[in-house]
């Protein structure tokens, strides 16, 4: 095929090939332990797939309204006032999405002008900086404090200028595992207060907490829910990320922006999946106890790693665990990861790439969303690092 001889000005110059893709392929390539990308090796639902074939066969193949399917949207109302207790409205409040990457990707596109400033906390999910990037905005990054990882928020309000048009905020943590607390959700009440400040709240590892931790959501904060844009992510909840189902909450004049951009960029999502986890979702027992499960597959990792010469920083949420290997080499983290694969068949992801100047802090991140098999042949290779 002929090369297009026209110039291009790329709209993102400085990105390069997500580095999840970077290191699944490493570890493909090498057939190594792949704890990089942030996905689950066990099975979902039987109960679930076998209703999905079902809402097939029953003729649920056709696009599903803009919004999404008006039982699913119900259930996800259901859901957040059983959780947070507040109360969306399922017509105007609530749409599915694409998976959680295309409803920040929206949501962003709804909101940001050029010149308009988007405040990030780094380490941050890639996704973030070149959305907004793309739609003419600024991003000021404010690096979480080590080595819990937690806000400045003095640090915050110093940041905030006229142009402020959004905050991010990301909780449970990935790549961190850290959480905001109640007494952060407080501080960031009080430096959005009277502005015209929009909260992005990415929560998709909402039901995956720890340590009898509470998920402190913006839902749950009256003053703070008026201006925010939640995100949620059933691909998280259960275990099925490829099928890119998410959703977003937000109050209706927010919403109605959000739709506007939504309905150009997807317009519908996967009408059988939505009729089947409508009918998951009428039991909560299906995704309450998700923090329980996966906090019993974080212990059996950090269990079989007390031998090694990791150090452990603490994972409260998401399914990801943080190693600090700054005893064992003065590598940078980009080198160490992939000796990790090519020398000793394991794959994780640098933490320097969640941040926009690749910063050092020699720390590796391994997803423990995994069966203890797999978990078990990790440990075992870093425990003889």
């Amino acid at each position: 095929m002929n090369k297009y001889n026209g110039n291009i000005t790329s709209k993102l110059p400085g990105v390069e090939t997500s580095i999840f893709a970077v290191m699944s392929g490493l570890a493909i390539q090498h057939n190594a332990i792949n704890l990089s990308q942030g996905f689950p090796d066990f099975s979902v639902s039987e109960k679930l797939i076998a209703s999905i074939h079902q809402k097939m066969k029953a003729g649920y193949n056709q696009y599903a309204p803009m919004p999404g399917v008006p039982e699913f949207r119900n259930q996800i109302v259901a859901k957040t006032a059983r959780t947070y207790g507040v109360d969306y409205d399922a017509e105007t409040e609530v749409t599915v999405t694409a998976g959680a990457t295309q409803a920040l990707f929206t949501a962003i596109s709804a909101f940001i002008r050029d010149e308009d400033e988007v405040l990030i906390f780094e380490p941050a999910y890639d996704s973030y900086g070149p959305a907004v990037l793309l739609n003419g905005g600024v991003v000021k990054y404010i690096q979480l404090q080590l080595p819990d990882y937690h806000i400045d928020w003095q640090e915050v309000a110093n940041k905030i200028s006229h142009r402020t048009k959004m905050i991010i905020i990301n909780t449970p943590h990935n790549p961190s595992g850290s959480i905001l607390s109640n007494q952060d959700m407080i501080e960031l009440d009080k430096i959005t207060k009277n502005t015209d400040i929009i909260i992005l709240s990415d929560e998709v590892y909402e039901h995956i907490i720890f340590d009898g931790k509470k998920h402190e959501s913006v839902c749950a904060y009256p003053s703070l829910v008026e201006r925010s844009v939640v995100v949620g992510s059933f691909g998280k909840t259960f275990h099925a990320t490829g099928w890119k189902i998410g959703f977003v909450l937000a109050p209706q004049n927010l919403m109605n922006e959000f739709r506007k951009a939504h309905q150009f960029n997807v317009f519908a999502v996967n009408t059988p999946i939505q009729h089947a986890l409508a009918e998951y979702m009428t039991d909560p027992e299906n995704y309450l106890h998700l923090g329980k499960f996966y906090q019993q597959k974080r212990d059996f990792f950090v269990k079989r790693l007390s031998a090694s010469r990791f150090k452990i920083i603490p994972s409260y949420g998401t399914y990801f665990q943080l190693l600090d290997y700054s005893s064992i080499t003065d590598e940078g983290e980009m080198d160490f990861a992939i000796r990790l694969i090519t020398e000793f068949g394991l794959a994780s992801i640098p933490v320097s790439a969640f941040y926009q100047k690749k910063d050092d802090h020699k720390i590796l991140r391994f997803c423990f969303a995994k069966g203890e098999e797999t978990l078990e042949k990790a440990a075992n290779i870093l425990c003889k690092i």
